[in-house]
């Protein structure tokens, strides 16, 4: 016998028991697991998760301890489905790995907040762009001054790219061999 297409939630269902509505209970075996049919007044639902579908209970003592919780303590039980080589069906069994995803964003989002409000209160002075441009630009023709093979361009008085062996629309671009005469 299958449960009814009427399902009620957690919370009316608890309601019911807390007002002595509840008439009686079949847990009823599907595939994966036991669903719950409740009687109250003149009807029968089926307990439903949040999003519309029947509960399952992959274990049978869970679904008693949940029974006994609400003060259901005599049911029925249906096991013409039941059928003890079906595993119950997780479709959330990627669900640890969103945890594991969840916990590393968070941590990550902690470490980015901590880091942010470290530089806001570095009592140092602010550097403008302008400055570490020109830092970084003097720290470079440091570099390539102390480059063995490189000329300075007659020009500008700079090591040129050529020069070095590189052509100057690929800056990262490996030098030629030397040529063997």
């Amino acid at each position: 016998m299958t449960p009814s297409l009427d399902t009620l939630d957690q919370a009316t269902l608890e309601q019911l028991a807390e007002a002595h509505s509840v008439r009686g209970a079949r847990v009823i075996a599907q595939a994966g697991g036991w669903a719950l049919a409740i009687q109250y007044g003149s009807s029968e639902k089926t307990l439903a998760v949040r999003r519309g579908h029947v509960r399952i209970w992959p274990k049978f003592d869970t679904l008693i301890v949940f029974l006994h919780r609400l003060g259901i303590m005599q049911f029925h039980v249906d096991t013409t489905a039941y059928d003890p080589t079906t595993r119950p069906q997780r479709p959330r069994g990627d669900a640890a790995a969103r945890l594991r995803q969840a916990h590393e964003a968070a941590a990550y989002d902690a470490w980015l907040c901590q880091q942010v409000q470290t530089s806001l209160d570095d009592p140092r002075p602010n550097v403008t762009q302008a400055a570490v441009t020109r830092d970084m630009n003097e720290r470079k023709a440091a570099l390539r001054a102390a480059l063995p093979d490189s000329a300075p361009d007659t020009a500008s008085g700079t090591a040129s790219s050529t020069a070095r062996g590189r052509s100057s629309s690929r800056p990262g671009a490996a030098r030629p061999a030397a040529k063997k005469s």
